[in-house]
Parts: structure tokens; C-alpha cells; sequence
């Protein structure tokens, strides 16, 4: 009887072990950041781009918030820091951006905002973040085209690609040197599914063909949260903005 049950207590255990709970599967990025898609709701972002080839070189940091409207990015507000440039800061609302310092830091009395219907990120945007994890269309285009393992996708898309999905990408870098530039991103995702992580990549030469860039990588990493939380963005007093620059 003893033999038995030794033999019984054996053979359940063997079964418990290999029965082992299977890890859940990861949630839909694009369902869970439509959930989030609030009128007056948003995230807030910080990032840091740098120059690989030849050592590390840091071009520029920003920090800023996205607002959401039912379709995605409705308004952002931009805060830049880049080497051997003036503070910028660049605020969108709708298809209409206003950008304070920066390259028309010298052009303009200082608190003076240029009005544009161009760049949504200011100067700022060649180099920043090129993927946008708050347009529900880009990051159901990055789905398609890379593999979703645990928490994170990776894949590559080329910037042709991004251009006809990403509002974003195609208003920050409008002129680029290579449509067929391939940029390789890494997107890290909590346990509801939300982007809390962006890390992208492609050849500094796709915006900028200089000898400066020429076997270089352009390298941006940035940090989401507060997904959903309640948000301001306004545009600055009409009596500070001009749509043109002095000299």
C-alpha cells in the first residue's frame, strides 16, 4: 500500500509540472491606446536622440505632452534642448503650430511665437522620435510589419512607409534625402498593452546626406506615461505670435 501511494503522490506531481499555467498573451497595443483616445486626455513624453558612428554624440532631449481627441494626437506641447542651439519650444494645435526660441531665437523679440502650418514639432522634429505610439494608424502599421513577443515589438518600416500612415513623422521631417530609409524600432509595452517605451533607428544620411552623417545612425530613445491622464494645451496669446521674421 505504502509503494501505492508513493507511486500515486509521484505521478501527480510529474502531472502539476507539466500542466504549468501558459503566459497570457499580449494585449492588443492598438485597442488598448484606442481606449485611452479622450477628448482633453493625453500622455506626456520624454526622449533623448543621439549621433552612433565613431563614439556617441547627444544631439538634442525634449520632453512634451500629446493631447488626444477621438482619432489620436489633436495637440502637443514641445519642449527641446539641442547642442549648439537655443531653447526651443513648439505648441500644435490641429494642422497650426506656434514655436517659441530655437532657430528663430535671434529673428524674433524674445516670448515671440512664428505661426506655421508646417513643422508639429518645431525645428526639434529632425531629430525627434519618429514613431508616434499615439496615432492609432502608425502603430497598427508597426504591428503589421514586426512580431509582437511578450511586451515589446520590434520590426522595421521604411520612412515612405511612415509618411502614408504617420501624421506625425510625415509634418516633423518633410524633407528627407531617402523615402526608402529603413528605421528599426523596439516598442515596450506594460501590462495593459500601452506603449511605455520607444527605441528607433535608421541612417543619420535619410535626412541629412552630409559628410557629417555618412555611416552614421540616428538613435532615439523615449519614455511614455500617464496614459489617459487629463491635459492642457493652449495656443499662446495672439499679441506674441507673428507669421514672419525679421532680417
Amino acid at each position: 500500500m505504502r509503494k501505492i501511494m508513493i507511486t500515486a503522490l509521484v505521478a501527480c506531481g510529474c502531472l502539476l509540472v507539466g500542466t504549468a499555467p501558459a503566459q497570457a498573451a499580449p494585449k492588443d497595443p492598438v485597442r488598448a491606446l484606442k481606449s485611452k483616445l479622450k477628448t482633453g486626455h493625453g500622455v506626456r513624453f520624454t526622449e533623448t536622440t543621439v549621433l552612433v558612428g565613431g563614439g556617441k554624440t547627444k544631439i538634442q532631449s525634449r520632453k512634451g505632452t500629446f493631447r488626444f481627441d477621438a482619432k489620436g494626437v489633436a495637440a502637443s506641447d514641445i519642449t527641446a534642448t539641442a547642442r549648439h542651439r537655443p531653447r526651443e519650444r513648439t505648441i500644435s494645435i490641429g494642422k497650426v503650430s506656434y514655436t517659441s526660441g530655437g532657430m528663430w531665437a535671434a529673428r524674433l523679440p524674445e516670448g515671440s511665437w512664428v505661426k506655421s502650418n508646417a513643422l508639429l514639432g518645431g525645428g526639434s522634429g529632425f531629430y525627434g522620435q519618429v514613431i508616434n505610439p499615439a496615432e492609432p494608424k502608425t502603430l497598427a502599421a508597426l504591428v503589421k510589419k514586426g512580431k509582437l513577443r511578450g511586451g515589446k515589438l520590434t520590426g522595421t518600416i521604411t520612412f515612405k512607409e511612415l509618411g502614408k500612415v504617420s501624421r506625425w513623422f510625415d509634418a516633423s521631417i518633410p524633407l528627407r534625402m531617402n523615402n526608402g530609409t529603413k528605421v528599426s524600432y523596439t516598442l515596450t509595452l506594460n501590462s495593459a498593452g500601452l506603449v511605455n517605451r520607444v527605441r528607433s533607428s535608421y541612417a543619420a544620411t535619410g535626412v541629412l546626406a552630409t559628410d557629417q552623417h555618412e555611416g552614421k545612425t540616428i538613435t532615439i530613445d523615449s519614455r511614455f506615461t500617464g496614459w489617459g491622464a487629463k491635459v492642457s494645451i493652449k495656443a499662446p496669446p495672439s499679441d506674441q505670435v507673428t507669421t514672419g521674421m525679421d532680417g
